[in-house]
């Protein structure tokens, strides 16, 4: 797999790229944001996966991760030392695939590119025949990946839409967070637990209906139908 890796930090992105190549990756180093883009134009090779260090230095890795989520559907992985919630929220708002915190294990990165990279162009965990669910004021259109909340639209990242699919098939029903990952995800790795959290709180958000994925305390989560 082709991997782009966007780090200013020459020793760091020698020693990762080392590591990366004996797991089988073929490693691009881009040194900012600005060759991150060059390397990511639509006529070059296609990435299976980008590393986005966010402290690069000629522009915020946030608004590179927005350029590039523009111009590419290849998954995102944020690579950084800010851990709050709020910049994980922020990161996967702008269309980050995942959000790694540093330090961090290798064996941990390697499961999440690996997580990130297993999807297909065609992949809609929640589809059942229908052509589109209807929660109260939420429209959830599968074949087009659409989401929308009294007609207006709301921009969701791949995954954000996957999980929101895969509660609205059942409305009421708790799906446990081992099903949740393994069916969003395609992974049972538990490290990727704290990434399903993340994306709910950013789904609440986007959608701007808190209450509508409730959390159902050590066991999983379900979504509540909102009234028409």
């Amino acid at each position: 797999m082709r991997l782009l890796l966007v780090e200013d930090d020459n020793h760091v992105a020698a020693a990762l790229s080392a590591v990366l190549a004996r797991h089988g990756f073929d490693v691009t180093h881009a040194r900012s944001g600005e060759e991150a883009l060059q390397a990511l134009v639509p006529e070059s090779d296609g990435f299976g996966v980008v590393l986005l260090d966010l402290g690069l230095p000629d522009q915020d890795g946030y608004e590179v991760c927005g350029k590039i989520r523009k111009r590419t559907g290849t998954p995102v992985i944020m690579v950084t030392a800010r851990s709050d919630v709020r910049s994980r929220i922020h990161g996967l708002n702008l269309g980050a695939d995942d959000y790694v915190v540093m330090p961090y294990d290798t064996g941990e990165l390697l499961a999440r590119i690996h997580a990130v990279s297993r999807r297909t162009v065609h992949e809609d965990p929640a589809a059942d025949g229908e052509d589109a669910l209807l929660l109260g004021s939420v429209r959830i259109e599968l074949p087009t990946r659409q989401v929308s909340v009294d007609g207006a639209m709301v921009q969701l990242t791949r995954k954000e839409f996957d999980l929101l699919a895969l509660l609205a098939q059942r409305p009421g029903v708790v799906f446990r967070r081992e099903q949740i990952i393994s069916e969003v995800w395609r992974t049972s790795w538990e490290g990727t637990g704290r990434t399903l959290e993340v994306h709910v709180a950013s789904l609440r958000g986007k959608l701007r209906m808190p209450a509508l994925i409730e959390t159902v305390r050590g066991v999983g989560y379900r979504l509540v139908a909102p009234a028409a």
